[in-house]
């Protein structure tokens, strides 16, 4: 029996990058070996195994054959005779079919090193077009890899079109679709994530609308970049460097204009009324992925408020209350955190305008301490009674904004 520590801890060891999970690779054995040693298992399709002491996944070598449509339709061999290069072969990409010895010699069939070294991600065999998933897999590296100088092999953009032509992709379920966007969305560089669906033909397949907002115009003085499909990815960007890891933050910002591929033609490159145009593509995309309901509900909020946002400082007070009241702000800060990150994101994310200052945010902050600190006992005290509390305590708290307005110009 052998083990071999695999995947993604070797490709990071390489790459200097601090070390996720480790997962390994275990030859020469079968299930009941492992269980005289006191694995525990726990694969439901093939034998996997959780280490007694340190609880590392330790799987046993297999290979694997096409049975069907989709990612479920593979026939897995687990056997003694596996051998180690065999199961690498399986493996999605390069750098990730890297595998080091106990004595920490490393094994590299597919000449991932090199694809490191070269910044490179290319498939392993053309088996690779067998399972779905590995293009949203290469999409979500590329989101993770490309500020480190990585890109997409030729090649494998060749093999990412032809299974979208063969039609693969319509095999992948909602939900593994919205697991690898939302690890994509928590990446360092997101946009790239949708740049490799789009340049294999895959974004207008899974993110129709999303697809829908590239060659559709804006106005030169607001937005030098011009194409709202760019917009939308340097707003992506520019989330993931405000609220780092945060895939929320990343759901709004990448769905916030939707609402602009619905503008007709003779109004563009105005968008007036986008914000409530985006609702109903944004409710279509969330229901079909399965879209978490805190996620459905805050994109929401930054589809219709963020032009209020952008307005904050000339708003009426009343009318900041109303935004702070439709995010529940009051009683759950950190929603209005997770809005304000999103609205800077669309500031910021305009060619040109990277570093922008957002003084909306920090008003809209202060906005939200002065009406909180606004309580019912007094009202109470006065003798008020149901309905007519809360009218004082708005009227009270319009006041307290409008005050700390006054105060800080």
């Amino acid at each position: 029996m052998r083990i071999y520590l695999v995947g993604g801890a070797v490709r990071d060891k390489l790459l200097g990058r601090p070390e996720g999970d480790h997962d390994y690779v275990v030859t020469g054995a079968r299930p009941d070996d492992l269980l005289a040693l006191g694995y525990k298992p726990v694969g439901k399709d093939f034998p996997v195994f959780l280490h007694p002491d340190s609880g590392e996944e330790y799987a046993l070598a297999r290979t694997e054959r096409k049975s069907g449509r989709g990612y479920h339709g593979f026939v897995f061999q687990t056997d003694p005779a596996v051998t180690l290069e065999q199961d690498l072969a399986r493996r999605d990409l390069t750098i990730n079919a890297i595998a080091q010895d106990e004595r920490g010699a490393l094994v590299d069939p597919w000449g991932g090193v090199r694809d490191i070294e070269a910044r490179v991600l290319r498939h392993v065999s053309p088996a690779f077009v067998e399972d779905p998933v590995r293009l949203l897999r290469v999409a979500r590296f590329a989101a993770r890899f490309e500020p480190l100088g990585f890109r997409v092999a030729d090649e494998t953009m060749v093999l990412l079109g032809r299974m979208v032509a063969a039609g693969e992709v319509d095999h992948l379920v909602p939900e593994r679709v919205w697991a690898e966007t939302r690890k994509a969305l928590a990446e360092p560089r997101p946009s790239a994530f949708l740049r490799v669906l789009r340049g294999c033909g895959a974004l207008r397949v899974l993110f129709p609308e999303v697809d829908a907002l590239y060659g559709v115009p804006q106005r030169a003085e607001f937005h030098p970049e011009i194409d709202t499909g760019m917009h939308m990815e340097m707003v992506l960007d520019a989330a993931a460097g405000i609220a780092p890891g945060d895939d929320l933050v990343g759901f709004c910002a990448l769905t916030h204009d939707l609402g602009k591929a619905l503008t007709p033609a003779d109004e563009l490159p105005r968008h007036l009324m986008h914000e409530q145009r985006g609702v109903t593509p944004l409710r279509a995309l969330a229901a079909r992925l399965k879209v978490p309901a805190e996620h459905a509900a805050l994109a929401e909020l930054v589809c219709r408020e963020h032009l209020n946002a952008h307005r904050a400082l000339e708003l009426k007070p009343a009318t900041v209350l109303k935004l702070l009241g439709a995010l529940d702000a009051l009683r759950r800060p950190e929603r209005l955190e997770t809005f304000l990150a999103a609205c800077t994101a669309d500031k910021r994310g305009r060619l040109g305008h990277g570093h922008d200052d957002y003084p909306q945010a920090d008003y809209l902050r202060r906005a939200r301490t002065a009406a909180a600190a606004v309580a019912a006992a007094p009202f109470v005290a006065q003798g008020l009674q149901g309905p007519a509390i809360g009218e004082a305590m708005e009227r009270a708290r319009t006041r307290a904004i409008a005050e700390m307005k006054l105060c800080n110009i």
